[in-house]
């Protein structure tokens, strides 16, 4: 009996041996003599192969690229990184593709997208200021400021003006020390007034310490009474789901106050949540019919044009936990008394913050001032490595399937969007009806909602029709904005979908 289970075994295992992947040739018994050295090597390749939106303008991504499955694991194996692995598949990265990325680690992914992450807390508009042409010096502007977060607990405020790091000051050549805002848990900060047009330093550093914290998109909002109208101001720094309720509250405080005009301040919002991003419009209304009208569709690769999918103006808003659980639905507030929108824009606004203007402007007029935007049309799912039944890469954050040998995941653009004109042409970003340059003023940048703050007052201007002179403001006139940028942080501009959203009004 112990030598027929033990023949059954052995039977098993060789048949077993036999039955090779087919996915790469059609011969259906092929001997495999290469060791795959890389199972994340893999990964990387079959789930940019099921997924990437230019899957089929990338020639090594087509389905029949190698002739076998040694030629593939040859391949593979030539990979040291499977972040280089990634970088290479990237189809023409700077010109096509600019926003697909690897990740390290996907639960740091996760915690950004529920608005979690260990910082100082501190807001900036990306480009680096020069003191003037006689000297090297340059400083950055405080653009925001998260509550409860350190910067805010140390008492730094929008505006104030950094141009020292560790005690450091900033010049042309050591201007990257400003960066060690994202990557030091502690550091100090020396900041400077600006008087007769001359950098002012200020005594002492402001020691900080990174914490981790939830960060509100919601920085600030209030109902302006200017000219006997009441006017709508939401500053929103990032489409984070898990803050759909707060969103809700600051629209039904709109709509008690019987506002009949918005401004939506995006200058520092690089995306996030696609529902978010509807759900905000839902709230906006432009007059379109809940779901009916549609606000924007989703085209994905030939291989996954099952998953197109228009989202429509909705009457329910999405409930998550600070945690990104769902925890069911809500009536929408949905405003019914605008005919326009006035949105604030940076160098720095994209993704779902373009969704916006994209999506509303077949209902409504929207005027945009500020500077122009990133022009970011497509979007991206979080890809980890969890084999779906047909041997594909499910996108979830967590799941049955999840390998948890390793932390990697990708975030690759799937997507592109569309209104319900079918328009999707703005690569190049929206262009501003009225530009107005934020770095003119760091020597005097004022608070949200100040009627004087430079965007702010451009949009009154233009929506009350009173005088476009910005008297009261320091315009600075021997400072001027250098190409030397900050880096990014994180996950800073992106459109996305993630499994928890999972399409639930479908």
């Amino acid at each position: 009996m112990k030598k027929h289970l033990l023949y059954l075994l052995v039977l098993f295992l060789f048949l077993a041996s036999c039955n090779n992947d087919d996915d790469l040739t059609e011969e259906e018994n092929e001997e495999v003599t290469v060791t795959l050295d890389s199972e994340v090597n893999e990964f990387i390749w079959k789930g940019l192969n099921h997924w990437y939106l230019w899957q089929e303008e990338q020639t090594v991504l087509n389905d029949d690229y190698f002739a076998s499955t040694d030629d593939f694991y040859t391949y593979l194996n030539s990979y040291n990184t499977s972040e280089g692995l990634f970088d290479d598949l990237i189809y023409q990265p700077g010109v096509v593709d600019d926003f697909s990325w690897y990740i390290e680690d996907i639960s740091e992914q996760e915690d950004s997208f529920n608005g979690i992450s260990t910082s100082y807390g501190i807001g900036f508009p990306g480009s680096l200021i020069r003191v003037s042409e006689d000297n090297e010096y340059v400083v950055i502007y405080v653009a925001y400021v998260d509550e409860g977060s350190p910067a805010d607990l140390a008492g730094i405020e929008r505006g104030d003006i950094i141009s020292r790091v560790d005690g450091e000051t900033m010049t042309l050549t050591n201007y990257a020390i400003i960066n060690k805002i994202f990557t030091e848990e502690n550091l100090s900060l020396g900041f400077a007034d600006i008087v007769d047009g001359e950098l002012t330093p200020i005594e002492g550093e402001v020691e900080l310490t990174a914490t981790t914290f939830t960060s509100n998109p919601i920085n600030y909002f209030d109902v302006l009474d200017v000219s006997n109208t009441k006017i709508g101001y939401l500053v929103y720094n990032s489409f984070t789901s898990t803050f759909n309720g707060e969103l809700e509250d600051v629209f039904t405080y709109f709509n008690e106050q019987s506002i009949t005009e918005l401004v939506l301040d995006l200058r520092y919002n690089g995306g996030g949540s696609v529902l978010t991003s509807d759900i905000l419009a839902s709230m906006i209304d432009g007059g379109a019919t809940a779901n009916s009208d549609a606000f924007a569709s989703l085209e994905y690769n030939s291989k996954r044009s099952d998953q197109n999918f228009t989202y429509p103006f909705l009457d329910e808003n999405y409930i998550y936990s600070k945690d990104g659980d769902f925890e069911g639905t809500e009536v929408l507030t949905r405003l019914n008394t605008l005919s326009r929108l006035y949105v604030l824009t940076g160098s720095g606004t994209a993704s779902a913050s373009e969704m916006i203007i994209n999506g509303l402007r077949p209902y409504m007029e929207v005027i945009i001032v500020g500077e122009t935007t990133v022009g970011k049309n497509e979007g991206s799912i979080t890809v980890v490595d969890a084999p779906d039944g047909d041997d594909s890469v499910k996108y979830t954050e967590s799941g049955s399937n999840l390998n948890t040998s390793h932390t990697i995941g990708m975030q690759p653009i799937v997507f592109q969007i569309y209104n319900s004109l079918g328009q999707s042409d703005y690569t190049l970003g929206f262009d501003p009806d009225i530009y107005v340059d934020e770095y003119s003023y760091t020597s005097d940048i004022k608070a949200f909602g100040d009627t004087d703050e430079a965007l702010l007052n451009a949009a009154l201007n233009d929506m009350l029709g009173t005088s476009t002179g910005k008297a009261s403001l320091s315009k600075n006139s021997n400072f001027s904005r250098t190409d030397k940028s900050m880096k990014q942080p994180k996950f800073s501009a992106e459109m996305y979908l993630r499994d928890t959203e999972n399409l639930k009004f479908k």
